[in-house]
């Protein structure tokens, strides 16, 4: 019985982790510290994506690649596949 408890939490604790790994984060709405949640985004790229929104938020992935320095076609696409959209902007 205490096996299948086990098995049965595993199974839960594992699902749970692969939705909120798959989580989209909007990069027009998103703060500092959500931005970092995505691979490919630390400390130095977060604060430079806030920089830049601020003149505007961004119109597609290509409009962040080509605002953002440091973000290059390859880099972009992966954090895309890691959850990164472009949504509409807060109000």
């Amino acid at each position: 019985m205490i096996a299948i408890r086990k098995i049965i939490f595993f199974i839960f604790s594992w699902l749970l982790l692969s939705v909120s790994a798959l989580a989209a984060v909007n990069v027009n709405t998103a703060s500092f510290d959500e931005l970092q949640t995505i691979s490919g985004i630390g400390p130095a790229t977060a604060q430079r994506i806030v920089d830049e929104r601020r003149k505007g938020p961004f119109k597609s992935l290509d409009d962040l690649q080509a605002r953002v320095k440091g973000i290059g076609e390859s880099r972009v696409r992966k954090m895309a596949a890691a959850g990164l959209t472009v949504g509409r902007a807060a109000p």
